[in-house]
């Protein structure tokens, strides 16, 4: 069985949309793999991930989506926004530096994307 580790790297609220379907397709077409998936937010990209801003039933996708991968945002982006990380969905991983943290993964072996 082969074996992808993939980091989504999202910076615009706009592309949400499209990386979300990405990143469906991608486990779609790689389903018979082992496929380890992070979706990094960063800039006004952080947003997207609070509580407040979606529906009943987007947080329902979401939180089943974020059974199968990482959704991780960027410290500096919260404290730049003057975004409160207790706002943050409960499956959202916080990292020091979004840039940092695609350093890392590429460095690991992930692929990196950006929609």
């Amino acid at each position: 069985m082969s074996e992808y580790k993939v980091i989504f790297h999202v910076d615009e609220t706009n592309k949400w949309k499209l990386v979300l379907t990405n990143t469906r397709n991608l486990i779609n077409a790689l389903q018979d793999s082992k496929l380890t998936v992070e979706i990094l937010a960063n800039s006004e990209a952080v947003t997207f991930l609070t509580a407040a801003n979606h529906s009943e039933e987007e947080l329902i996708k979401l939180t089943d989506l974020a059974k199968t991968i990482n959704f991780s945002v960027c410290n500096n982006s919260l404290k730049a926004l003057g975004i409160d990380p207790s706002s943050l969905l409960d499956f959202v991983t916080v990292v020091p530096s979004g840039v940092a943290e695609l350093v890392i993964k590429q460095h690991e072996g992930y692929s990196y994307i950006k929609p």
